[in-house]
């Protein structure tokens, strides 16, 4: 199910000089802006907790996730070049699976260790809020990088969706509209994020068991049907 060629093509995609920059430019920023509150503001939970809960784990892991997922193999669709990918005896399956793997590794990288440092910084994992926020950083990249993958695989414009879920819909209709709240990935991650904490610091409107089925089950039918997809194309293309 996992094919090394694919995963160099798609790492090498993902790490160009370009892309690397556009996947680093938040996590940096997010550090920097835990200096200078730690700086001003000193240790305080509250403050760690609403700082990588609104900005670590509500915007800069569905980004990288959008970036990462749809780029592991939206633009080899739009230019064309995935047939040459495709005419290779490796399954779709295989080249579905193998893709996701590298998206998910590059999404946990440029955001679970940034909200780690984060979090040190900002209170020195007080409550454990900056392990329970790792830990929400760490599932939220696996789902978020299977739903953008397979958003790269339908549509020619998964970037521009990808950033309306991500932004619109978790963000904005997830804070104002509580029954959207059990349809969000942040929600799903934040659970878990509470039992790790262990306290009153880490919410979710999600109960755990519930948050881990849909995890789950989403990542899974994702991945599924994404595979599904590239086999209709390739399809299309021997037609």
């Amino acid at each position: 199910m996992y094919d090394p060629t694919v995963a160099r093509l798609t790492y090498r995609a993902l790490l160009g000089r370009r892309r690397a920059l556009i996947l680093g430019a938040l996590p940096l920023l997010l550090i920097a802006i835990s200096i200078v509150v730690r700086a001003l503001a000193g240790a305080d939970d509250q403050t760690a907790s609403d700082l990588l809960g609104g900005l670590a784990l509500a915007t800069m892991v569905p980004i990288i996730g959008v970036i990462a997922g749809t780029g592991a193999i939206g633009p080899e669709i739009d230019d064309g070049s995935v047939v040459y990918l495709l005419s290779k005896p490796v399954k779709r399956p295989t080249i579905i699976f193998t893709k996701l793997i590298v998206a998910i590794a590059v999404t946990m990288v440029f955001s679970a260790l940034p909200t780690l440092i984060a979090g040190y910084i900002l209170n020195g994992n007080g409550q454990q809020i900056a392990v329970a926020y790792t830990v929400a950083a760490l599932v939220a990249s696996i789902a978020y990088a299977a739903i953008f993958l397979l958003l790269g695989t339908v549509s020619r414009h998964a970037v521009v969706f990808g950033l309306v879920y991500a932004l619109v819909w978790e963000a904005l209709f997830g804070s104002l509209v509580s029954g959207a709240r059990t349809l969000s990935v942040q929600q799903w991650a934040l659970a878990v994020a509470q039992k790790v904490s262990g306290g009153d610091m880490v919410t979710s409107d999600v109960a755990l068991p519930t948050a881990t089925v849909l995890l789950a089950v989403v990542t899974v039918l994702a991945t599924w049907y994404a595979g599904q997809k590239l086999r209709s194309l390739t399809l299309a293309g021997e037609e």
